[in-house]
């Protein structure tokens, strides 16, 4: 049994915390002047505010395990932050490599002027299996209401001395402050993964010597003490086209690189893509699930290899799991009840899915390798981060040839063969070559816009109406997520969508072309009238700009915290030819203009003809990147405002 025995402290490094930077304080120890907080100091709108949050991690006596002692208090402003009192920890509970220990939590309000302490329940903590690897400990914390303090502590503990917990400085609530301290044996190196983008109030760092005792030997080695804190976090604001709330939150992570054996020789620990991809081919839930037979495979895999070229194979194999399979929501790397009894229940999670239809295509003769990747929610992979963690789904990976190639994904009901589903764009996947002992990584992006294409045919009349049809052309994902909308809502709820909320737009009806046919554009017939509500006797009053997804601006905010993420480039075209009506001429309309971004990132161009009583306007929009990072924000911002103005500019007819 191994002893470890407290030493010396020696060299202290450390930045002087500004005066302001709040002292955390223990478990039960609360201040008057928290009771009587009306409000966050600098976030006066926020319904709740994390008044201190701390976590101090160490290795256990043998340096071959890991905790975190977490506290976390909070206050409660008013109703709308009560949820905060719902209390969820997620934990790796498979071979039991993680388990939460020390629950203990209370809930403090100010009653009369009096302190009147709640202490939970513990018969109320409840722990459930998520699947076979994972488990959630649930709790909600007792007599909350606007006004209260919550507080939890608890201890997460690692039974690897690999599984360093990520530390999250920031929340979807302000924090007004956040304090983290690591303890951590010079035996291992682990490089920290920051996304920290506000300065640490608080840093301290300093050495201890420590020994540890095992079989009657002493060896040596020094803890690494670091600190960090971090006040007035603003919460993370759910920005208009933002990437997920774990690109984006301030955090910082850690991964071994290597280890210093006490009394050793340094070893290189750190993993390869080759050795995660290794990892996953012996699994045996994800490697060893592979080649595993289903019912009923023979008659799918020898229709399909009765088709001469491979896209239709892909496409019917695909077709045939993606209707016959139903997703269960769980989105996971490995499988949870296998890919057979998925089979056979017709429901599974997206991994025994996506398993499925690689077994069937392999067995088709598609060179197909299964692909970890992690879709929007989850985050955007760090390829130099080599952890398995940051993968959450498997695909379908088919090299087409140098420059093409497919991703599919069948747990999606409209996702199609030929279209990499837009969740999994601009991030990494590892694809597994097992019988080549293959592992690499592959960015997955679209290179090629989306495109749009609405054209409109009306005529003008005297009374202040126009009356006429559009058609709109959807490729790609836009034809999608068209499908999609049509079919779960329905064809009334589809035109409420289409008219955005106008009640002057009334469209009498819409036909649909190539519905059913994945591979061409989908046309959308509309033919509709506009009441014009600000025409009097003499004028009447014009927007051109309908049925385009660009009417209101997004983007209102001076500032942006956040990247721009369309996770693709795209381009807009809208052609509009308008009937002028008898008597009546134009008074005014919209200038022919140009504009681009300095970069070429955003072009707008818009075009106006009047010729034989008719007016001709054409928009071209193009968004020629998929991402803008917000330090050009200024620029982005000035430009989107400009280009909605553009948009709406109003044709004014006067009666001659």
């Amino acid at each position: 049994m191994a002893v470890l025995l407290c030493a010396v402290t020696s060299a202290v490094e450390a930045q002087t915390p500004k005066p302001k930077v709040p002292v955390a304080q223990p478990f039960g120890k609360v201040d008057q002047a928290d009771l009587e907080l009306k409000s966050c100091d600098f976030e006066k709108d926020a319904n709740a505010e994390v008044l201190q949050e701390t976590g101090d991690v160490y290795f256990g006596v043998d340096i071959m395990s890991i905790t975190e002692e977490v506290h976390k208090r909070v206050k409660i402003f008013n109703t709308n932050g009560n949820n905060e009192a719902d209390i969820k920890i997620d934990f790796y509970s498979g071979d039991h490599l993680e388990y939460i220990t020390g629950i203990q939590a209370e809930t403090i309000n100010l009653t009369d002027g009096k302190v009147e302490i709640t202490k939970l329940d513990k018969k109320l903590i409840y722990t459930k299996m998520l699947d076979k690897e994972y488990s959630e400990i649930t709790f909600t914390m007792p007599n909350v209401k606007p006004g209260s303090i919550i507080e939890y502590k608890y201890n997460w503990n690692a039974s690897s001395f690999t599984d360093m917990p990520d530390l999250y400085f920031q929340e979807k609530i302000p924090v007004r402050y956040c304090e983290y301290t690591t303890r951590i044996p010079d035996v291992f190196y682990f490089r920290p993964i920051s996304n920290l983008s506000q300065a640490l109030d608080k840093y301290v760092k300093n050495s201890e010597g420590k020994s540890l005792i095992e079989d009657g030997q002493t060896y040596p080695f020094t803890e690494e003490v670091e600190t960090k804190g971090m006040s007035n976090v603003h919460s993370l604001p759910d920005e208009p086209y933002m990437s997920s709330f774990t690109d984006n939150v301030q955090s910082l992570r850690f991964q071994l690189v290597s280890i210093r054996p006490i009394g050793g020789f340094q070893k290189n620990y750190s993993d390869t893509w080759a050795k995660v991809g290794g990892h996953l081919s012996d699994d045996e839930d994800f490697g060893g699930q592979l080649k595993r037979k289903l019912n009923g495979e023979e008659a799918i895999i020898a229709k399909a290899k009765a088709f001469t070229s491979n896209n239709e194979k892909i496409a019917y194999i695909f077709n045939q799991v993606r209707d016959a399979m139903k997703w269960n929501g769980s989105d996971r790397w490995y499988t949870n009840d296998g890919t057979y009894r998925a089979w056979e229940n017709k429901t599974g999670n997206s991994t025994e899915i996506n398993i499925i239809l690689y077994h069937l295509l392999k067995q088709s003769g598609v060179e197909a390798y299964p692909m970890v990747v992690s879709t929007r929610e989850h985050g955007k992979v760090n390829p130099f981060y080599t952890s398995l963690a940051q993968f959450n789904r498997t695909v379908v990976y088919i090299p087409i040839d140098t420059a093409n190639r497919y991703v599919l994904d069948a747990t999606g009901k409209y996702n199609v063969y030929n279209e990499t589903p837009q969740e999994l764009l601009n991030s990494t996947g590892l694809y597994i070559d097992k019988s080549n002992n293959k592992y690499d990584i592959i960015h997955i992006q679209r290179e090629a816009p989306v495109r749009l294409a609405v054209m409109v045919n009306a005529e003008i009349k005297a009374n202040g109406k126009v009356e006429g049809s559009a058609q709109i052309s959807n490729t790609s994902y836009n034809r999608m997520n068209v499908v999609e909308k049509y079919k779960k809502d329905g064809e009334k709820k589809y035109i409420d969508y289409l008219c955005k909320g106008d009640n002057n737009l009334k469209i009498s009806s819409i036909k649909f072309d190539n519905m059913e046919i994945d591979t061409l554009p989908l046309t959308q017939n509309i033919n509709f009238s506009l009441d014009l509500p600000a025409t009097d006797e003499n004028y009447i009053y014009l927007t051109p700009n309908i049925f385009t997804p660009i009417e209101a601006n997004p983007f209102l905010s001076e500032n942006r915290i956040t990247d721009v993420d369309f996770v693709y480039r795209r381009s807009y075209s809208m052609n509009g030819l308008f009937k002028v009506p008898a008597g009546y001429k134009v008074d005014a309309k919209p200038q022919n203009i140009s504009m681009t971004m300095p970069d070429k990132s955003f072009s707008f161009r818009r075009i106006v003809v009047e010729q034989d009583g008719q007016i001709m306007i054409r928009y071209n929009v193009a968004y020629n990147v998929p991402e803008y990072s917000k330090e050009f924000y200024p620029d982005f911002y000035q430009f989107f405002k400009k280009m909605t103005e553009m948009m709406n500019e109003q044709i004014v007819l006067k009666k001659s």
